[in-house]
């Protein structure tokens, strides 16, 4: 007789369909645990907005300085010696042009804006006259703007003391990054490359130097044409008596070579509505020309010259680029869309490969004098050419074949070199 105790029966199958899985409770804390860990990184990150954006210049502005570091270390100067130099250099040539014009820029600049209240009533009087619109008063919008930002503005007001330390504190931070980003130099790359494998260490190297020729060659073309290009804006807007010259010319040039494709008629425009608010349509008439004629002189032997090595970028891709940042960025982010545009297209030409191109019509502007169907027949003539080029170079190689294969050509060969 079997006295052994039974064997639990198994639960029925809905029991099982009833229970959560084990793993169900681990993906759930899992799952908070990161979102809020993505809520704090984004916020952490917008807290650091600042910093980064002076991370971005100090790294910028540590590339541009890089030529001119190594030249001096080559002609035997230490690495932190020449730093400090091109450094305080720098710093040096800028005090220098803010003694020179500072207090002329900062007086024109004050009339400059106690003038644009009339100069935007003498505007709207001459678009009203020749357009048959009507336009909203400047007291309109003054009242406007006041309605609107009031607040924040009173609250702004109250924080320029902040702002200004908080300003001062920025420059400091930018200064000293740049300092030992550039003194640092190859150990700051070997501390970087220690932590990588000897194949990716050749390839961050190779990335690195192509960046920072490229940018280095970038930033400094860009100041040196605005810098050329104020200072003849600012001799001529002077010779012809208009107003406001400095802070117009250094508008213009700014503007015209930092914003593409559209920057020098923005920049140029300022100087003509300052000419034609003064009652002379003739002087408006020779900025425009002067406007014309030097933006002709830039691009044919001043850019090509001074941004040799300087990475190009399509006009369109550049200006929506600085659209794109100066909308996510503000003003600043404007400004440094272009260097980091140009960074990305330097990684871009250098690790992605580009292809041969087919033979089509499509590839290029047809000739003078074709008909409709002459696209169609000029690639079918370049196929039957290829074609053509094809099978003689196959009959080349059978015959040189078949005369290597015949043992007297060998022979007559080597004699006729001997001879």
């Amino acid at each position: 007789m079997n006295l052994s105790p039974a064997a639990p029966a198994a639960p029925p199958a809905s029991y099982y369909s009833r229970r959560p899985p084990r793993w169900l409770g681990r993906a759930l804390l899992s799952g908070v645990v990161t979102v809020f860990a993505a809520i704090f990184v984004w916020r952490a990150l917008g807290s650091l907005t600042s910093l980064i954006v002076n991370l971005i210049i100090a790294l910028f502005l540590a590339l541009a300085m890089e030529p001119m570091i190594l030249w001096l270390v080559k002609h035997g100067w230490k690495r932190g010696a020449a730093t400090a130099t091109v450094l305080f250099s720098l710093l040096a040539a800028a005090a220098a042009v803010i003694a020179l014009f500072g207090r002329m820029f900062l007086e024109q600049a004050g009339d400059l804006i106690q003038s644009l209240p009339s100069t935007y009533d003498s505007v709207t009087l001459w678009a009203e006259k020749q357009f048959d619109v009507v336009i909203p008063e400047m007291e309109d919008l003054q009242a406007q703007l006041l309605q609107d930002y009031g607040n924040e503005v009173a609250s702004r007001a109250l924080a320029i003391g902040t702002s200004v330390i908080g300003g001062l504190f920025a420059f400091a931070t930018i200064l000293l990054v740049s300092y030992y980003l550039a003194a640092a130099g190859p150990k700051f790359r070997a501390s970087i490359c220690g932590w990588l494998r000897p194949k990716n260490q050749t390839e961050v190297l190779r990335l690195w130097e192509i960046t920072q020729i490229k940018i280095s060659d970038y930033i400094n073309s860009r100041v040196v044409l605005a810098a050329i290009a104020s200072f003849f804006t600012g001799v001529f807007l002077t010779i012809i008596d208009i107003p406001y010259a400095l802070p117009l010319a250094l508008f213009t040039g700014v503007v015209s070579q930092f914003v593409p494709t559209i920057g020098t008629y923005i920049g140029g425009a300022l100087p003509i509505v300052f000419a034609l608010t003064g009652g002379s349509w003739q002087k408006a008439v020779m900025v425009l020309g002067f406007i014309i004629l030097y933006q002709q002189v830039e691009n044919m032997w001043l850019s090509p010259k001074i941004s040799a090595r300087a990475l190009q970028m399509n006009p369109a891709v550049s200006f929506v680029v600085v659209l794109a940042f100066g909308a996510v960025f503000g003003a600043l982010g404007a400004f440094l869309s272009l260097p980091v545009a140009a960074t990305i297209q330097a990684v871009a030409t250098t690790y992605l490969r580009r292809h041969e191109l087919v033979d089509s019509h499509m590839l290029h502007d047809p000739a003078p004098g074709d008909s409709d169907g002459g696209d169609e027949e000029s690639d079918s003539a370049a196929g039957a050419d290829k074609s053509t080029a094809a099978a003689a170079r196959a009959t080349a190689h059978d015959t040189a074949a078949d005369g290597l294969a015949q043992p007297g050509a060998t022979g007559s060969g080597s004699q006729s070199s001997n001879s």
